[in-house]
């Protein structure tokens, strides 16, 4: 069935494999033997007469002489995910899991650069509306497709976005919001996220205008909405200020603009309209005036 030649191949018919020690006579040694243990995964080769496997020359055990089992392995063991957590304080073991699905199963579907999860999902608890997840790839994909392969398999709902490498990091320098969220994330592989920031009024301007709904339909909105959109206005007032942008330095400069707690009254909904709408639109209007003198000394630099 086997044999050793002088270049230490096993000779087998086979498939790929999976090496490890017969038991032992006593169950003294079994014990011993199964404890220390040594595993090789390797492929059956073709050869000339007979099919072969190698194992390495410097190797822990297998003796010249001892025998061996050989049999087929049933697919390989899955990649080792470990993730890249940035100012994640706290991530419930269930979450940690759920993250590193997402990852097989992205990358099982698509070629990408890096994959980054963030928003409400990373908070503590499980009050998240859906996953928000960023695949960085060079190449076009269905994110459509995808978001329903994943809510298929994870049972939760999905908001996927492609961007290329040069977008994301286009999108850190000049979109305070973005940059924001990405400063709490986790992510497939390493990536960089400080990056010095860019001041582009024009594309500030436009960033700004999804914050002015929160002034014409604040009754139908909900405390979610209401939410995102004063932190977008606030991420951009402390961005122009040169103020330190991330996710809990806005939350504390809404408190600190509008009363205090009132980032969390406006999730709950329970926000004073009168009260909190006219603090909102004198930063609004001081926002979008220096927005506006901005674009105004741009012009005059081209």
């Amino acid at each position: 069935m086997f044999k050793w030649d002088n270049k230490r191949k096993i000779s087998l018919i086979g498939v790929l494999f999976l090496v490890e020690f017969l038991p032992t006579k006593t169950f003294k040694y079994q014990y011993v033997f199964l404890r220390n243990m040594v595993e090789l995964i390797s492929r059956v080769s073709k050869g000339s007469r007979m099919d072969q496997v190698y194992i390495p020359k410097n190797r822990a055990d297998f003796a010249i002489g001892s025998y061996v089992v050989i049999k087929p392995l049933k697919a390989m063991p899955k990649e080792e995910i470990k993730p890249f957590f940035y100012t994640v304080k706290h991530l419930e073991p269930i979450k940690s899991r759920i993250i590193e699905e997402i990852f097989r199963d992205i990358e099982e579907i698509v070629k990408c650069d890096n994959i980054i999860i963030m928003g409400s999902f990373l908070e503590e608890g499980f009050k998240f509306n859906d996953i928000d997840v960023i695949v960085v790839s060079e190449n076009k994909f269905n994110d459509k497709h995808l978001e329903e392969v994943l809510e298929n398999k994870i049972g939760a709902k999905f908001h996927i976005s492609c961007i290329s490498n040069k977008a994301l990091l286009k999108g850190l320098s000049t979109d305070p919001l973005f940059k924001a969220m990405l400063t709490k994330c986790v992510s497939r592989r390493r990536f960089i996220y400080k990056i010095k920031p860019k001041l582009n009024y024009k594309l500030l301007d436009l960033h700004l205008l999804k914050s002015k709904p929160l002034i014409e339909n604040f009754d139908l909105l909900n405390g979610n909405e209401k939410y995102k959109m004063a932190r977008n206005l606030v991420a951009i007032n402390q961005f122009i200020n040169k103020n330190e942008v991330t996710k809990d330095k806005i939350d504390l400069a809404i408190d600190n603009l509008f009363g205090s707690k009132t980032a969390q009254k406006l999730k709950e909904n329970i926000v004073l309209k009168e009260d909190f709408l006219a603090g909102y639109k004198k930063i609004y209007k001081e926002t979008q005036n220096k927005i506006l003198g901005g674009i105004k000394d741009e012009s005059k630099q081209e």
